[in-house]
């Protein structure tokens, strides 16, 4: 009984032994991680800078492109209503001399 009690004790003796080298172990995991995380922030607010320049000259870009995509649908548009206005500008002046010039016109105003 007594070789048994031994045995149990050396077993339990290990047993802590174990579970203070592995919490060890867990520790130095565990601050391991904690300092590639920190290592990993501080690369990525290095970073900060060129991917906000990187995002803000892509949306420059952008708006730029629209911009003379209105710019354009603007000048064909301003065609548009010149080559109309210009299409229309005889009946418009024939209409408007018409008008002046019928009897009783002047006489009303």
């Amino acid at each position: 009984m007594e070789d048994t009690l031994k045995r149990l004790l050396s077993a339990e003796q290990q047993a802590s032994k174990i579970t203070r080298q592995a919490e060890v172990e867990a520790d130095q995991i565990v601050q391991t991680a904690l300092s590639e995380a920190r290592v990993q922030q501080e690369r990525f607010e290095q970073r900060l800078p060129k991917i906000r320049e990187s995002h803000l000259e892509k949306a420059s870009q952008r708006a730029e492109q629209t911009i003379k995509e209105i710019e354009k649908r603007f000048d064909e548009r301003i065609a548009g209503f010149r080559e109309a206005a210009e299409a229309n500008e005889e009946e418009a002046l024939d209409a408007a001399f018409s008008y002046l010039l019928r009897p009783g016109v002047r006489s009303k105003q």
